[in-house]
């Protein structure tokens, strides 16, 4: 098979060229990640995070790698911050195609130390900031469709970012599992009440991830051993790891896939690691 095939069958399943996504979380560990992969496959990508200085140096790089992205300030779960967002997107690129929310809170803490505040802050941002925006984009995109022929209408795909936690539980994620179980229900309902309109939901699932935030736990010997053991790959997942499945989720490639979990997880929710037999 020649390189010219192999090159033009990958450039028509996942080419992100021309794409519009705008990317909620863009300045975290995984969102930075996910959001320079997509520039560096052509997309437009709109960069919001309430983090405005981390989402500069997301910026400065896709930039130098000549991506083209947008910085907006956003701020879950406000509705104005989320309509000014979405409103500005159109206006400048006159569609969106892709939504990636991937912004996302936590405060590990037991029940019984729980609060109305924590409850509402993770809650906000995780789940009805998600809800609040993905409602937004599809009115948008539902209206935009009205006016446009057939052969140019958007068949736009959201993508979610749920978590181990939605399936599983760890102890003092009670609020994140909660929030992030609501994503998953979330992203079903979004996929069989806007499939009539050509619309997508996924939801990227990871597992346990290494990040600045989490290097806490894996730095802990009691910790990372507990991880480790229920992970069959025997190692952290990396923000890294979750570029496939993102770029899956976004392109054509996954054009008859909708209302899944896809999780990636090292193998952890399969079993982790097996018995010594």
């Amino acid at each position: 098979m020649s390189k010219e095939v192999i090159t033009n069958t990958l450039y028509k399943l996942f080419s992100l060229e021309n794409k519009v996504i705008l990317a909620t979380g863009a300045a975290g560990a995984i969102g930075s990640a996910i959001v320079k992969c997509y520039a560096d496959l052509g997309a437009k990508v709109v960069l919001a995070d309430y983090n405005e200085e981390a989402m500069a140096e997301v910026e400065k790089e896709i930039k130098a790698n000549g991506g083209e992205c947008t910085c907006m300030k956003l701020e879950l779960p406000k509705e104005e911050s989320i309509n000014e967002v979405v409103d500005k997107t159109i206006e400048k690129y006159g569609r969106i195609d892709v939504l990636a929310n991937i912004a996302g809170i936590n405060k590990r803490t037991l029940m019984t130390n729980g609060s109305e505040e924590t409850f509402d802050r993770i809650i906000g941002v995780n789940l009805k900031g998600s809800y609040l925006i993905s409602i937004k984009v599809a009115k948008e995109m539902i209206k935009l469709n009205e006016t446009l022929p057939e052969e140019e209408k958007v068949h736009l795909s959201i993508m979610n970012v749920a978590s181990y936690n939605s399936v599983m539980m760890l102890g003092g994620n009670s609020v994140y599992g909660m929030s992030k179980s609501g994503v998953a229900a979330m992203t079903r309902s979004q996929a069989i009440e806007w499939a009539k309109y050509g619309f997508r939901s996924n939801a990227l699932t990871p597992g346990h991830i290494s990040t600045k935030l989490t290097a806490q736990l894996w730095d802990d010997p009691y910790y990372s051993k507990y991880m480790l053991d229920r992970i069959a790959m025997n190692r952290p997942g990396y923000p890294e790891d979750m570029l496939g499945m993102a770029v899956l989720i976004a392109s054509d490639a996954s054009a008859y896939m909708s209302g899944q979990l896809c999780i990636v997880d090292g193998g952890c929710l399969a079993g982790g690691q097996p018995w010594e037999i």
